[in-house]
């Protein structure tokens, strides 16, 4: 009996807290969608956003292809040195080239000539074409970017069991972070060779234009949503408890236990209203007759 008492408290208490949100429910619309609001509005209009973009590398050791076993071999090895390619790039030195090519981007137009000869009649050379210097063209818009700042925007990113590795960049436009991602990786590429006894350094997906990665509007403006019916229900709940007044008979008899004796009335008189005292007299008099 207790139990099933516990129950339909509880269900009572529930039916109460529903219908006190029910007849809330327009505070409880204005309050979520202007939360969020605010959170659509900060994290849109009032955040720095940040773009990322990722260029996927490999790295390959040329080993024998007519041994079978040693070419498996060398592709285990390879794989096991990726978090050591890791490192590798997000060490100093390549972050110092990679900084001072950002600073100077250049691409080579047109390769070197050497000067062309030929010999006359004695046999002496005689210079035909003078040898041609290779020309080279700024590539990209050029970034004033430090070593340290391209430690704290670069990330390498691996797979389990793959010899291929990307390296994300973030930056505040996402041109910058493009150019940053290939420019580590290609600096990664011309530098590895010389550090590790590697030969065969690929970039197999060169980063493209970044795209947008923080922050993430959509969450914003849910969290905010979220946030702005938590608080609404918590201030309605709280203002009915703090609320002393006396709203129906159940209060008194359940919460405060009292007995309930009867109800008072209540009505309206106009104001125009009057008692007509000679028909309450003449009344009388007939009654005695």
């Amino acid at each position: 009996m207790k139990n099933t008492e516990d129950n339909s408290s509880e269900t009572i208490d529930l039916g109460q807290l529903l219908a006190l949100l029910r007849k809330h429910i327009w505070a409880l619309i204005v309050c979520s969608v202007g939360f969020a609001f605010i959170g659509w509005f900060i994290s849109d209009i009032v955040m720095i956003p940040k773009y990322s973009s990722s260029a996927q590398v490999l790295v390959n050791d040329r080993s024998n292809k007519n041994d079978p076993n040693a070419a498996y071999a060398a592709q285990q090895a390879n794989t096991q040195l990726v978090t050591t390619y890791k490192d590798i790039i997000t060490s100093h030195v390549i972050l110092q080239e990679a900084s001072k090519r950002l600073a100077n981007p250049s691409v080579l137009i047109k390769k070197a000539q050497p000067a062309k000869y030929k010999k006359d009649a004695s046999g002496k050379k005689v210079l035909v074409k003078k040898a041609q210097p290779a020309v080279y063209g700024q590539a990209e818009r050029p970034y004033s970017v430090t070593a340290s700042e391209l430690a704290s925007s670069i990330s390498v990113n691996t797979q389990q069991q793959s010899q291929v590795f990307s390296v994300t960049a973030t930056a505040d436009t996402p041109y910058k972070a493009k150019a940053e991602a290939n420019a580590v990786a290609r600096v990664f590429r011309d530098q590895v060779p010389k550090i590790m006894s590697v030969n065969n350094v690929t970039i197999v997906a060169p980063a493209t234009t970044g795209t947008q990665s923080s922050p993430n509007v959509k969450l914003y403006t849910l969290a905010g949503f979220v946030i702005g019916l938590v608080l609404c229900v918590m201030v309605i709940i709280l203002r009915n408890m703090i609320n002393t007044t006396v709203r129906d008979d159940s209060y008194l008899s359940q919460e405060l236990g009292l007995t309930d004796l009867g109800y008072v009335a209540h009505f309206s008189v106009p104001s125009n209203f009057s008692i007509n005292k000679k028909t309450r007299s003449r009344g009388n008099m007939s009654r005695r007759v």
